[in-house]
């Protein structure tokens, strides 16, 4: 199949933004139908994007959590629509009506959503307690700043909590019980909480004036701003503060095993083929040496559950809202999609699922510039795979 128009637009929609470097992913139920990169993931080093190339996710962390809370309610251990209190006996809201497990993942349980520019340490570094980071934040005045059980109102917070939940009901940390019962099973061996050792990461960039750089680097934690290839100011290393809300990083062929995860109905399925040796340019992705294979036929959740995820009924100011998965109002041309985004400072990412046409889409960047992907996306979706 000849991947010349798509390689091309991959790297005009790249060009087009200015971004510095962009990963690319696209799957079906049953593979990887694509993956690649363009441009550079270190402007400095001229180190090529690739499909190998780590990158932080961001929020698109927030779908594997709700996956990781659905996995612990088909198990049994964890009652979605009882009130939080219920698990944290210290987090309430003011009044009568008590925000459930369901609403945290569905943004409806009333928090809010404190701008998280802070919210983030050297990579090197030890984060915060996350009980802690979360008991100091409920602790301000008006953590719940909606009605319980209203619209959608998008909140880091509600993930927070709901991460702390799902370690209160596991009986150990968030990150390890995500580690061992979702990443590991998918062979997601390239994405944690922390950089995996002996694997190249993009370096996150901002595109400002020079002038501007010092005043960003006094909002910023001290550090984080970097050198300054360019007409960009790169971003030092760092991981951020909550797991649960944005604290993974990986590479877009784990995040599109992910995908392929929803795709299949909570069902890990091994890929018929997978991505092959990682190239400086966008690449068909072929052989069997370039990522690891899910157990065969694992399943992580209950085939309703997974539909269930996909249901959005939670209506919200930009996006309506479901557990883990958000959309626009309005579904676009090639059918009803769910997605979420996972941005932050330096880096831009989406991922996209097209249920009815069995498709599932990732693409990363480093760049906090946002780009035109939906038209990029429906190139993908008019394309002839066989």
């Amino acid at each position: 199949m000849d991947l010349t128009a798509l390689r091309a637009a991959l790297a005009d929609t790249a060009q087009r933004a200015h971004v510095p470097g962009m990963s690319l992913a696209v799957v079906s139920r049953d593979r990887v139908l694509f993956s690649g990169g363009t441009g550079y993931a270190d402007l400095n080093a001229l180190t090529p994007a690739t499909a190998g190339t780590v990158y932080p996710w961001f929020s698109m962390t927030k779908p594997l959590t709700a996956t990781a809370a659905l996995r612990l309610s088909d198990q049994g251990l964890l009652e979605l629509q009882a009130p939080v209190h219920e698990y944290l006996d210290w987090l309430r809201a003011p009044g009568p009506v008590q925000p459930t497990v369901w609403q945290l993942l569905t943004h409806s349980s009333g928090l809010g959503n404190p701008l998280p520019v802070k919210w983030i340490h050297p990579a090197d570094a030890p984060g915060p307690d996350q009980e802690g980071m979360l008991r100091k934040l409920m602790a301000r005045r008006r953590p719940f700043r909606y009605r319980v059980g209203g619209r959608g109102h998008y909140s880091n917070v509600g993930y927070l909590v709901a991460a702390q939940i799902i370690s209160q009901v596991s009986g150990e940390p968030f990150t390890s019980y995500v580690q061992r019962e979702i990443l590991g099973p998918l062979g997601m061996d390239s994405t944690g909480f922390s950089y995996p050792p002996g694997r190249p990461s993009a370096t996150g960039y901002v595109r400002i004036p020079r002038p501007i750089a010092p005043v960003l680097a006094r909002v910023l934690p001290p550090g984080t701003l970097g050198s300054r290839p360019g007409s960009y100011s790169s971003i030092n290393p760092f991981l951020v503060d909550g797991a649960g809300y944005g604290g993974l990083v990986g590479t877009v062929l784990d995040a599109a095993e992910f995908a392929r995860l929803h795709l299949n109905d909570g069902l890990a399925v091994p890929p018929e083929t997978v991505a092959g040796p990682y190239a400086s340019g966008a690449s068909e992705a072929t052989g069997a040496s370039g990522a690891s294979v899910a157990s065969e036929g694992r399943r992580i959740l209950l085939e309703s559950t997974a539909r269930a995820m996909r249901d959005i009924h939670v209506k919200g100011t930009q996006f309506d809202h479901s557990a883990g998965w958000f959309r626009k109002h309005t579904n676009g041309p090639h059918g009803s999609y769910v997605e979420h985004f996972g941005t932050g400072l330096g880096f831009w990412n989406i991922m996209r699922l097209y249920p009815e046409r069995g498709r599932g889409i990732v693409i990363m960047s480093n760049s906090t510039t946002s780009y035109d992907y939906a038209t990029l996306f429906s190139l993908i979706l008019r394309m002839p795979w066989t």
